[in-house]
């Protein structure tokens, strides 16, 4: 019975192939990062329809056969664990905060730090860029780095700083790091969803974005358009994580803070995003400023990782115990 419907399955070479998609809709649906049968087959009808410029009826259809050329299913927590140890991480250079992430910032994963102003946050996306051109024996990644800066806090004199601090060169250190300036939030969506081609030409193996949440803030005033804040939030957010998984990288994200005015004893800080982002991050740490030099990340939240603090410290030449 398994012969005879699998000689019953057709098979479909290229997206052209697909019922529903020929030719300028299958360049539409690459160059949107749909050029996989196991992207399409993810995809939502109305998403796709949207994208494609198609019925969302044509969009089920060439979906149905997307996933019926890949392998959607269940899979044993053997093959899970297999999978998982290629994870790698990159170090921060302070060891107690090393420690508290379990070693460093982890591939496949979103790690969200959140903070109040010079706390400390781009600081570590700067030491990032650096360590992660590392080799893995360094505890680097031996990659290159894709910044979407929305604050126009991005510094390459701080980069350069970091790199000759560590006896590097400066300027290959500079030409590993594409950076792009979001506008807007659509524009940082846009920016999100076009990035495979980037992330395979330049061997990226770490994306940051300084900082995640402030055009979402911007964008979208007053409660009418919070749900829709959110649902485009949560939208940016699962783009993230899927480029975390199909190429292994790490996924470093700041996020601005509110007061709570509902909290009146204790740190009223609160990190934008609401659940949304609490849900998808998976690590998320806060950090504050300190005596001096120093800061205090604490690990607010972790799939594996008890919380804890650790203290570590910004110095003109990087991040230190």
């Amino acid at each position: 019975m398994a012969e005879e419907k699998d000689k019953k399955k057709k098979y479909y070479k290229e997206l052209e192939d697909l019922p529903g998609v020929g030719e300028v809709t299958a360049e539409k649906l690459r160059a949107s990062g749909y050029g996989e049968f196991s992207a399409l087959a993810a995809a939502m009808p109305h998403e796709l329809a949207e994208i494609a410029g198609m019925s969302v009826e044509a969009a089920k259809k060439a979906i149905e056969a997307a996933k019926s050329m890949v392998e959607i299913g269940f899979e044993t927590a053997d093959a899970v664990y297999e999978r998982r140890k290629s994870i790698t991480r990159i170090k921060t250079g302070s060891s107690s905060l090393d420690d508290l992430l379990g070693g460093g910032i982890e591939t496949m994963a979103i790690t969200e730090m959140y903070g109040k102003f010079s706390s400390g946050k781009s600081q570590l996306g700067f030491q990032l860029c650096v360590n992660v051109q590392k080799t893995v024996e360094k505890g680097g990644l031996a990659g290159g780095v894709l910044f979407i800066d929305t604050e126009a806090t991005f510094r390459p004199e701080r980069i350069v700083q970091l790199a000759e601090a560590q006896d590097m060169d400066a300027q290959s250190v500079l030409k590993n790091i594409t950076v792009a300036r979001a506008e807007n939030s659509d524009h940082q969506i846009i920016l999100a969803e076009r990035a495979d081609e980037i992330i395979e030409k330049n061997n990226i193996k770490l994306v940051i974005i300084d900082s995640l949440t402030s055009h979402f803030r911007s964008d979208y005033l007053g409660r009418g358009a919070l749900s829709e804040r959110q649902q485009k939030l949560n939208k940016h957010v699962h783009t993230l994580q899927k480029l975390a998984e199909k190429f292994n990288l790490a996924v470093y994200v700041t996020n601005q803070v509110m007061d709570n005015p509902g909290i009146l004893f204790g740190d009223p800080t609160t990190p934008i995003g609401g659940h949304v982002l609490a849900h998808m991050s998976t690590y998320r740490l806060y950090v504050r400023k300190s005596k001096e030099d120093k800061r205090i990340a604490r690990l607010v939240d972790s799939p594996n990782m008890p919380e804890g603090e650790a203290v570590f410290r910004v110095t003109p030449k990087g991040l230190d115990d």
